[in-house]
């Protein structure tokens, strides 16, 4: 098979974990990447954001059996986390048609999808049922996935997004997982509502990683934002967001009352199950229209909601994973032309800068985004 490279390494370096009880101090390995395919591209990481998604599989909170990458066919028993990447195409496949070397792309959470499937065709591929993710995904061969907290990443050509000029590398590094994840159920939560010229109201529930993207990502689309937390605490973070309004749901005023009616969308975006008062929060909810999910919390969460609050408005409750290819370049158009920015704190990467990212994002304290920098230096790459 003739490949096309530049720089290339045989092994890939990055910081893995072999066991849960490592999850705050992931250690530098070396490690053979998947076996190269012919639409696969190899990326010199430049960046790579931090998501909380990240710690839910590391301490291994999302399976009820050990880490999935013991059971690797080959490569790492360990795993490496990371899917915010912003690198440079550095070796391509010799049906790769989309990129050329040295191009600046980003990966998100996926890097493999069968590109034949309905869903694929339909532009749904994060919905294909031979989904691979960046980490801790299984590829048919039986390798598990290696994120980019990392030298070099590999994935499918048709999980890969080129970077608009005008954009910042590390500032952009948190759409390319986080953003699109919110984009997506926006984007066709509205599109509707926008459709008849009418101005989409929409509630964000959950003001941190994912939520304060959110609120940015649905002004830029023409909607009226209402910020939802649980306190006010964050309220003046969120009207310098761009959100328009601000409820804090563990107030004593009845604001399920106050805004009866009033969204076209929720789109939670809480880490958390608990607490979350979803009967009052769906009674704001106009006719028929959606409460959608994509905060996840641990597997051992519930939401609880009593189903005649679904007959006060006939309200819907759904979920969303990530977003297509399609959605992902539509996502860094819009920031390239709205110049709207993810809040973003560098933390040069290092295993003390691993550690000190996944502790303070474990501990909360985070405003609101991190993203790691410094690969090229720490790694030697970028010559």
């Amino acid at each position: 098979m003739s490949v096309t490279t530049v720089n290339y390494p045989e092994e890939f370096k990055g910081f893995a974990i072999s066991d849960p009880s490592e999850w705050s101090n992931p250690k530098l390995t070396s490690y053979i990447p998947k076996n190269f395919g012919p639409k696969d591209v190899d990326i010199e990481i430049e960046c790579c954001g931090v998501c909380a998604s990240e710690l839910a599989v590391l301490k291994n909170k999302w399976s009820s059996g050990p880490l999935k990458s013991l059971s690797s066919t080959y490569g790492p028993k360990t795993q490496c986390v990371g899917h915010e990447v912003i690198g440079k195409v550095v070796k391509m496949g010799p049906d790769v048609t989309e990129f050329k070397l040295g191009q600046r792309v980003g990966l998100g959470a996926q890097a493999f999808s069968c590109q034949e499937c309905s869903r694929c065709k339909a532009d749904n591929d994060q919905y294909c049922e031979k989904y691979v993710g960046t980490y801790n995904g299984v590829y048919d061969d039986g390798y598990i996935s290696q994120g980019g907290y990392a030298s070099h990443v590999r994935a499918n050509e048709c999980c890969i997004f080129p970077i608009p000029d005008s954009l910042e590398s590390h500032i952009i590094a948190p759409l390319q997982c986080g953003g699109l994840t919110v984009y997506s159920p926006l984007k066709r939560g509205i599109k509707d509502v926008l459709a008849e010229g009418i101005k989409p109201v929409v509630g964000i529930i959950g003001i941190g990683g994912l939520g304060h993207m959110a609120i940015m990502i649905a002004k830029a689309l023409g909607a009226d934002v209402v910020a939802i937390s649980r306190s006010t605490s964050k309220k003046e973070d969120a009207i310098k967001m761009g959100a328009d309004g601000f409820i804090a749901t563990g107030s004593t005023e009845p604001w399920e009352k106050e805004n009866y009616d009033k969204f076209h969308l929720l789109l939670n975006c809480a880490s958390s199950a608990t607490d979350l008062p979803l009967d009052r929060l769906l009674r704001t909810l106009q006719v028929n229209r959606p409460f959608i999910s994509v905060g996840l919390p641990d597997i051992r969460e519930k939401f609880e909601v009593s189903p005649f609050t679904f007959l006060q408005s006939g309200s819907v409750i759904g979920s969303s994973k990530l977003g297509s290819k399609a959605e992902a370049i539509e996502l860094l158009e819009l920031a390239a032309k709205h110049q709207f920015k993810p809040w973003v704190e560098t933390i040069p990467i290092s295993e003390a800068g691993v550690s000190e990212a996944l502790t303070r994002l474990n501990d909360g304290d985070v405003r609101y985004r991190f993203t790691l920098t410094g690969f090229h230096e720490f790694f030697g790459t970028g010559k």
